[in-house]
């Protein structure tokens, strides 16, 4: 027989019995460390559950929040109309969507706290001007008149007469 063979089998089969056991003693002392994850999970489900039935008991159709002081009546935003008139992926509250307003000018409405649909319509044509003032003389030459009034027609899903309505327009004017 070919002890050079049988040598490494016998402490091959020494140590996976070794192992086997010195697992089986080691893992034996986690009992105390899975109950307390079990507790934290249990209660994690408790809370969600809690959330939920919240969430149900709340009206559904129009969401109502505070913002700046003022109460929002939420619109659903339809994706498939928007994309279906513009033939593009429309984002919701993507204020590039107004004709005139591209990404610089979007970051300036960003920075002074208006970054929806609704926050833009809300918005006095003078308080455009100011937003633009706000970025430096380059931003100056914009012309924001319509823009209130482009946001109001987004927000309240009015695709086709925006889109109708933005063909006419150059830049916001």
């Amino acid at each position: 027989m070919n002890w050079c063979l049988l040598i490494p089998l016998i402490v091959g089969v020494i140590c996976a019995i070794l192992g086997y056991l010195l697992g089986r003693l080691s893992s034996g002392n986690n009992t105390a460390e899975i109950e307390a994850w079990q507790k934290k999970y249990d209660k994690l489900e408790a809370d969600l559950t809690d959330c939920r039935s919240k969430l149900a008991a709340k009206p559904s159709p129009s969401v109502s929040s505070k913002t700046e002081n003022t109460t929002l009546n939420l619109i659903p935003f339809d994706a498939a109309l928007a994309k279906a008139t513009y033939g593009k992926k429309i984002k919701q509250d993507d204020l590039k969507i107004v004709e005139g307003i591209g990404p610089k000018i979007e970051l300036l409405f960003h920075a002074k706290g208006i970054t929806t649909w609704k926050g833009l319509s809300e918005c006095s044509v003078e308080k455009c001007e100011e937003v633009l003032k706000s970025g430096g003389k380059a931003y100056e030459i914009h012309k924001p008149g319509t823009w209130p009034r482009q946001a109001q027609l987004a927000y309240e899903g009015k695709w086709v007469e925006l889109h109708a309505w933005q063909d006419e327009l150059k830049g916001g004017k």
